[in-house]
């Protein structure tokens, strides 16, 4: 997919007219650090979503047990669509009935340095790592820190679906806690949990920005 055609499909999936979400625009090369971030998403089934930035989009995976810090954690994780990078600062309620319904928090965010590297020994921009399958990174967050890969282990086929897994490297930075209780966790931005976004977002509530 090119990268003028990469927030098509985000687009395409969500009425903004109902949706608080970030319609977002394709934005071009950033001399900052790109960023990151994590987001639980409380929908019809419970997850986290993992967001890299890379050609001025954020690459996402669903990753439904969330990431680890124990490098002995191997996590499953789905590719989805493109989101805006200004996605990374969204948490609030989606309605129900729109894809995707159900509340967000952003439980980590931070910067990355993409640490792919090919059979000769030189660096591989993080999108072209993910089409060839593999990429290692190392998070600078305000939860995560240290490498990481994601590892492409199922190409698409006939189930239109990819598999990878999502693992963290044994390096200074590993420890044994996991992932915590998604219901329990709480926003690296506000400090509220899934439930309290919820009730915040309730008619006559209104919503943190």
């Amino acid at each position: 997919m090119t990268a003028k055609r990469s927030l098509a499909r985000y687009h395409r999936r969500r009425d903004f007219s109902k949706t608080a979400e970030s319609v977002g625009r394709l934005q071009g090369a950033r001399d900052e650090q790109p960023s990151y971030v994590v987001q639980i998403h409380d929908a019809r089934s419970m997850h986290f979503d993992f967001r890299l930035e890379a050609d001025g989009v954020l690459k996402s995976f669903a990753v439904p047990k969330g990431p680890s810090n124990d490098p002995h954690d191997k996590r499953f994780a789905t590719p989805t669509e493109d989101h805006p990078l200004e996605y990374r600062d969204f948490e609030g309620a989606i309605p129900e009935g729109e894809y995707g319904g159900g509340t967000v928090i952003v439980w980590d965010q931070g910067t990355y340095r993409n640490a792919t590297t090919g059979r000769d020994g030189h660096a591989i921009p993080l999108s072209e790592a993910l089409e060839q399958g593999h990429a290692s990174f190392r998070l600078d967050g305000r939860k995560l820190h240290g490498g990481y890969s994601l590892t492409r282990m199922r190409d698409a086929g006939d189930s239109g679906k990819e598999a990878w897994l999502l693992v963290k490297h044994a390096d200074e930075r590993a420890a044994t806690t996991g992932t915590p209780d998604p219901r329990r966790a709480r926003s690296a931005r506000t400090g509220r949990t899934l439930k309290q976004v919820a009730a915040d977002a309730r008619p006559g509530r209104g919503d943190h920005p």
